[in-house]
């Protein structure tokens, strides 16, 4: 399944400087990124990117490998790229399908995907089962009883940014879940040493399943991936413990891009 030609994803973008697009976690939008990525704007052009079916781009229905292209249609020129757990996994498409659009990559909670046959089905009906439960309960029911889940057990109900996750509808979040959940995704992990670009693997040390996906990532790409796992913080590690995480990852996005 792919995009059609005609969607376009909804961005926004702020700040001056070497350009930075950034990719949203589920049931997040771009306008997440408002509240934690202010700094960075100080010295880059931040690129936010409203996810298929999510925010402004809540009707656009596609998989992951179409996502990014429409990603790479709407960023179009070279620049670093960071995602959040959803997120990740589409930058990690985009890396691959379009590696002369992404100058470094950021990794933050992500997974190469479900590698089992048996587990990754057993996830599509749990995705399956997710979708049933946002069409029946509506956005504002079915986010909040997301974020009680125990991955998110660590973030503070202001951290979370309520607000933004709203930004979408209940037929989007859907469509994501069905079509770009992990359930849905073919593992890429035997991809990944195609990876050229500098790659930083970000988890947060409390959310030991994603320090392991991390610690995996890093190994399956090779000698030009890094390994940050911030302390006291969980799977939203870059919401929880803000300061930390772009302490670690800005001197990763201004270094000199390698030769």
């Amino acid at each position: 399944m792919r995009g059609a030609q005609a969607e376009t994803l909804h961005a926004e973008a702020w700040g001056q400087g070497d350009p930075v697009v950034l990719v949203h976690g589920f049931t997040q939008s771009g306008r997440t990124w408002r509240e934690i990525a202010t700094d960075l704007a100080t010295g880059h052009q931040v690129i936010a990117l409203d996810a298929p079916g999510h925010g402004g781009s809540s009707e656009v229905v596609t998989d992951l490998p179409g996502g990014a292209d429409l990603m790479a249609a709407a960023a179009p020129n070279p620049a670093a790229w960071l995602g959040y757990s959803m997120g990740g996994r589409y930058a990690l498409h985009v890396a691959l399908r379009h590696p002369r659009l992404v100058r470094r990559l950021v990794l933050v909670s992500t997974s190469g995907g479900i590698d089992d046959d048996a587990e990754r089905e057993s996830r599509r009906k749990s995705d399956e089962v997710l979708a049933h439960r946002v069409l029946a309960e509506g956005l504002g029911p079915f986010v909040r009883w997301w974020l009680e889940r125990p991955l998110f057990s660590t973030l503070s109900a202001e951290a979370a940014a309520m607000e933004s996750r709203l930004d979408g509808t209940p037929a989007g979040l859907a469509s994501s879940l069905r079509h770009a959940g992990a359930g849905a995704q073919e593992p890429l992990w035997d991809q990944l040493g195609e990876l050229a670009m500098p790659v930083l693997v970000v988890a947060g040390a409390l959310d030991v399943k994603y320090v392991n996906q991390a610690g995996r990532l890093v190994a399956a790409i090779g000698s030009n991936a890094e390994l940050a796992v911030l302390p006291g913080a969980g799977h939203a590690c870059h919401m929880e413990r803000p300061e930390a995480f772009w302490s670690a990852v800005t001197p990763f996005l201004d270094r000199a891009d390698p030769a």
